[in-house]
């Protein structure tokens, strides 16, 4: 070979990003970003995983919660990382596909994220506060019908999957509620549970400890069948709201152009974490349904979620901004 040749050979290794020259990838933390506040169900299922991945390879997986804007602000910082599978978003509909979707001038594309992996989903619940009168979700659409404008409903923000889960409600039943957005799933429950709002969506795992300590009361759980945890609680379908159903998905994402190498590295990580008799019980118990598989299943996900809104934003039924 030419001294030429071998000249821009080293021209070019030189000139590549440090990361793709080293092949022992995870050799540093990797920083996993939680765009949602601590306790929520992202962080709770995040964490779980986190340990098992820095088990696998003797690297700390670093939760890095940033809320904010309905978890774009997360969302964004791992949209414009380098793409070099050190910085992971922990994502769901929120981030992932409602504040690109459905925002004028969203801050980042569906393009700017490389799918890793498919974790699960649980169901969405209907948390209210113990003293309003309503004690199933037909009851709080008849209450919300007679009462127009005087029901306070919160969500973790603006374009979570809890306000787009609120609005395919209001699309179903016609009724007028005042959406009041938070900065995460905690400080709404909270408020819920002391009556300064009297209704939200969540999902089992948020809930759990409140209906427990009789904080909460929940009026209705999306999804196919009844939640173990849950088993006196009508399923919407049940209570004849089928149209209002909807889950809360969690995955991951990392940044698009993310070598394929590494996507596959982190996708089998995280399956091998599902398998584990531990980690399965866990999310069980909180009322995940476990899924997994190859990086292309959760694209289909994600674009299915994209889809699906799409007859709603042109029929006007959901605005977020």
């Amino acid at each position: 070979m030419s001294a030429t040749r071998w000249a821009c050979i080293l021209t070019l290794l030189m000139s590549s990003p440090a990361w793709a020259q080293s092949p022992n990838y995870p050799d540093k933390p990797v920083r996993l970003v939680v765009p949602f506040t601590p306790g929520g169900s992202s962080d709770i299922v995040s964490r779980l995983l986190a340990q098992k991945l820095a088990e696998f390879w003797g690297q700390q997986f670093v939760i890095d919660n940033r809320p904010g804007a309905g978890g774009a602000l997360g969302a964004e910082t791992v949209a414009k990382a380098a793409p070099d599978g050190y910085t992971i978003l922990f994502a769901n509909p929120g981030p992932a596909v409602h504040n690109v979707v459905l925002r004028k001038n969203p801050a980042y594309a569906l393009a700017d994220f490389a799918p890793v992996v498919y974790v699960g989903y649980t169901p969405n619940v209907i948390a209210a506060y113990p003293k309003l009168p309503a004690g199933n979700l037909k009851e709080l659409v008849a209450y919300a019908r007679a009462n127009p404008g005087k029901i306070n409903w919160a969500s973790p923000g603006t374009g979570s999957n809890p306000h787009i889960a609120l609005e395919m409600l209001k699309a179903a039943t016609g009724i007028n509620v005042v959406h009041v957005p938070y900065k995460g799933a905690v400080q709404a429950l909270n408020d819920v549970a002391v009556g300064q709002v009297h209704a939200q969506y969540t999902s089992t795992l948020s809930v759990e400890p409140f209906v427990k300590s009789g904080r909460l009361k929940v009026l209705g759980v999306s999804g196919a069948r009844r939640q173990p945890l849950l088993p006196d609680v009508a399923t919407f379908t049940e209570q004849g709201l089928k149209a209002a159903d909807s889950t809360l998905w969690f995955g991951l994402l990392t940044a698009a152009r993310t070598p394929r190498a590494r996507v596959e590295k982190l996708n089998g990580g995280v399956n091998r974490a599902l398998q584990l008799p531990d980690v399965r019980g866990r999310l069980e118990q909180l009322g995940v349904e476990i899924e997994g598989g190859a990086p292309e299943r959760f694209g289909a996900v994600i674009r299915s979620e994209a889809d699906r809104l799409a007859p709603l934003m042109k029929s006007g039924a959901i605005r977020i901004e």
